[in-house]
């Protein structure tokens, strides 16, 4: 008996209120889901909107709470950290953890390298995925079912799969003095060169050419516009809400690459963010509120995309749904 109060008295008052308006959330989406049940017509609808409402906001709390715990966490001092229950707003907030989170790790090159190999892959895949996705949509050519078919199996196969391969291949560009200058081991090339093509991004873009009227290619024949002619000016402006999302999806996978940047890399000065993340959580093993507020940096550009191209990215993924 004697440990209930010990154990409602460790609850900060800022984590209880947390609790207490999760807890009415869920009290309120009860009642209201039985008002949508039992009650009038107009009344349940209103009721049954309100509660879809309340759930998403739920949904959505749970969602961003370990990232606003992030942000606390980065303003929070170290020795206040490791208390429990967690600090939920900071009385006295830390902003010089970002500024030697920013200098004393070196983040401001790492995030320049992860800014250049990123934009580097997105123009590789959206140029090889409109390629591809063109060619498999309009044009005819023995086995073109069985290529296709080929390629959306390399969906299927783990990126470990053929991750000493292609570090193999990497490694053996150096026997090739210009190639290995270019895309060898520890340059920029390498961190690029096997994530150009992408068989999701052919299928996204080849499902997005199919949705369009063939008569308008027909048309295009009769104008005089060849193939390539027809694939920049027409077919891939028609598809943009489909390529900007596969550019998003490119961007968020090749911005959070950990593993490949930290074998095929060796001078700092190549290394990426998400590498970087790392030497900084072991050089501030001490101020563990400078890793948090690293990691704050490293997110905030995939925040941002996310945030401004959300509804192209909604009507990229649906844009090939419906036919004609």
């Amino acid at each position: 008996m004697s440990a209930e109060p010990s154990l409602l008295a460790s609850i900060s008052p800022g984590f209880a209120q947390f609790l207490g308006i999760v807890a009415v959330v869920v009290v309120a989406a009860i009642v209201l889901g039985v008002v949508s049940v039992v009650g009038s017509p107009g009344v349940a609808r209103r009721a049954a909107v309100i509660n879809r409402y309340l759930l998403l906001t739920l949904l959505a709390v749970i969602v961003l709470f370990p990232v606003y715990i992030t942000v606390v966490n980065s303003l929070l001092r170290p020795d206040v950290i490791g208390h429990r229950p967690p600090t939920l707003f900071p009385s006295h907030p830390q902003w010089s953890s970002y500024s030697s989170a920013w200098s004393d790790s070196h983040l401001s090159r790492y995030l320049f390298n992860s800014f250049l190999v990123t934009l580097l892959i997105v123009i590789g895949q959206v140029i090889t995925s409109v390629c591809a996705g063109y060619a498999f949509a309009f044009l005819e050519f023995p086995l073109k079912r069985t290529l296709f078919v080929v390629f959306l199996s390399t969906m299927m196969i783990p990126f470990e799969v053929t991750f000493f391969t292609n570090v193999d291949t990497v490694s053996t560009f150096k026997h090739w003095p210009i190639i290995g200058s270019i895309a060898g081991y520890n340059t920029y090339g390498g961190l690029v060169v096997p994530f150009l093509a992408t068989g999701f991004g052919a299928f996204l873009v080849r499902q997005a050419f199919l949705s369009l009227p063939r008569d308008l290619r027909d048309a295009a024949a009769l104008d005089g516009y060849g193939h390539f002619r027809f694939m920049t000016r027409v077919a891939a402006p028609l598809a943009r809400p489909t390529i900007a999302a596969l550019a998003l999806f490119s961007f968020f996978d090749a911005w959070n690459q950990y593993l490949w940047p930290l074998v095929i890399t060796q001078d700092d000065h190549l290394r990426t963010v998400q590498v970087g993340l790392r030497q900084l959580s072991h050089v501030s093993v001490d101020r563990i509120n400078v890793t948090f507020a690293g990691t704050v940096l490293a997110a905030l550009p995939l925040f941002v995309l996310l945030f401004v191209f959300q509804k192209q990215l909604v009507r990229g993924l649906t844009a090939g749904a419906v036919k004609g």
